[in-house]
């Protein structure tokens, strides 16, 4: 056999030659590993061009004699005044440095709020009971009746107790006790997995859009736990979905004036007084979206707790459209046309997420992206400036910047648009559909569902870095980055260690 020939005898015994042909490389290479290839080189650059300098250092060092040394110290001698004046300036530089540099947070632990099993609500009886309360039309409870089949959401997610009486009862005093049930039992827990006494609690920073009673929700909580009198509370009211992120922001600023403290966030969202009993259909989602839910966390600036803390925070990149009537409007409390009050969502809603989206990653792209990804944007970005409009701008590939995501559950539609957007794979996606499933929108909390999935699925490993982004109305954008400190395992009383190994389930999508 010669020339890439073979021979081979065919059915008659006549020869046959056949040519081998050697791979089609242009169509064998897959580009996803010449990218990461790409990625590897330009990450590594600065250390691949310091190799052979300091190669050569050592090189030059190795021919110097004991006589070469000693002439260098004589030299040193004779300049004495001004190594002591050098090594005071660097000393006194890396002091003011090391001072004035921001403190690290740490996540010490978190935790979700299971609701009991006597509120979940299926399919079936949430609209047996919307149609029992004769508030719904009956083209309104068909239309409550296809969102719900559409949302992603599964047959146990909950709603608070008020909601399942015959009529409703949306008091005052039902809407605190929701509030007290949720806020109570992530606390409780939390308390209870990290040995952290109330009274240890220097600041405390409290989210609900919709629910702003007098006493704050900070002061319940402070008046339950009969927390010190010199302690920074804080209550966030109508700032949406995003607002735990604004939370976290709000704790880690405080935590950078007040040294050796710990911060305490608390994320939730109250139904009871906030359910919509009319007809108008953009005012009827919400209904079909929000479930009871939220998360306490506990954030410390104390250096002694990274050793047991989950996660130190990374960066918080915030973004506001509210600047603009229509992303301002486009999720809006208001009364319909016959006075009854509700949140109504803007068929604008997904384009200006996407704008906000956009906005967002602008500015966490640089801080995050490995600058290889930072060089092809770029490169992209002004080719299409200068010489062709119609070259299609590079998405940045932010799975080299992330390991998990957590995008905020609010909707089928809004996971669907962020992983078309950001290229991601099913699995990134993963936890924000199940926590859907599993508990349904429950607003500025859901990022940590997410995450506590992420943990109960043993996924979570040193080094990895999670991406919290939510939206909310006003309208905002707000990203949290973080990573792990070490290989982390679901906290006792995890919200999915009674359904884990069910999930993932498949979606009719």
């Amino acid at each position: 056999m010669v020339n890439g020939e073979e021979s081979g005898s065919g059915r008659n015994g006549v020869q046959i030659r056949q040519r081998r042909r050697l791979p089609d490389f242009l169509q064998s290479i897959n580009l996803k590993y010449v990218k990461l290839g790409y990625h590897y080189l330009i990450t590594h650059l600065l250390t691949l061009c310091l190799v052979p300098f300091m190669a050569v250092i050592v090189v030059e060092a190795s021919r110097l004699s004991l006589n070469d040394f000693h002439q260098l110290w004589i030299q040193l001698q004779y300049n004495l005044g001004s190594f002591v004046v050098f090594s005071a300036v660097v000393v006194f530089a890396s002091t003011v440095y090391i001072m004035s540099r921001p403190r690290s947070v740490y996540l010490v632990d978190y935790s979700c709020y299971l609701p009991p099993p006597h509120l979940k609500v299926k399919y079936q009886k949430f609209m047996e009971h919307s149609k029992l309360t004769g508030d719904f039309a009956e083209s309104s409870l068909e239309f409550q009746r296809n969102i719900l089949e559409r949302s992603g959401l599964g047959e146990e997610t909950c709603v608070p107790e008020a909601m399942h009486y015959l009529p409703s009862r949306p008091t005052m005093s039902a809407a605190r006790e929701e509030a007290e049930q949720v806020m109570f039992g992530a606390l409780d827990k939390l308390f209870a997995n990290t040995n952290v006494k109330p009274r240890d609690i220097g600041i405390l920073v409290v989210n609900c859009s919709l629910f702003n009673p007098t006493p704050s929700l900070s002061a319940m909580i402070i008046n339950k736990y009969t927390m010190r009198g010199n302690v920074r509370s804080f209550n966030l009211g109508g700032m949406g979905c995003s607002a735990g992120v604004i939370a976290v922001d709000l704790a880690k600023d405080m935590l950078q004036v007040h040294r050796n403290s710990y911060a305490i966030v608390v994320s939730t969202e109250n139904i009871t007084q906030n359910w919509y009993f009319g007809n108008k259909k953009s005012m009827l989602i919400p209904n079909c979206l929000f479930r009871v839910g939220g998360a306490a966390v506990l954030l410390s600036n104390w250096p002694m707790d990274r050793p047991r803390s989950k996660y130190k925070l990374v960066h918080v990149v915030r973004t506001h459209c509210g600047a603009n009537d229509t992303a301002f409007k486009c999720v809006y409390q208001e009364q319909d046309d016959v006075g009854k009050t509700g949140v109504s969502l803007s068929k604008d809603l997904m384009a200006i997420a996407g704008g906000a989206l956009k906005t967002n990653i602008t500015t966490l792209g640089p801080l995050v992206l490995p600058i290889s990804e930072q060089i092809l944007f770029f490169v992209t970005l002004v080719a299409k400036k200068l010489f062709d409009a119609k070259i299609k701008p590079y998405i940045p590939d932010f799975k080299l910047a992330f390991d998990h995501f957590c995008i905020h559950a609010g909707g089928r539609a809004v996971i669907d648009e962020l992983e078309k957007n950001l290229e991601l794979l099913p699995v990134h996606a993963e936890a924000s559909r199940m926590t859907l499933h599993r508990f349904g929108n429950t607003s500025s909390s859901s990022i940590w569902y997410e995450l506590a999935y992420t943990e109960a699925k043993g996924r979570m490993r040193k080094g990895n870095r999670v991406w919290q982004i939510a939206f909310g109305s006003g309208f905002k954008c707000n990203s949290a980055v973080w990573v792990a400190l070490r290989n982390v395992k679901p906290a006792p009383n995890n919200p999915w260690e009674d359904c884990i190994h069910r999930y993932p389930v498949q979606l009719n999508l």
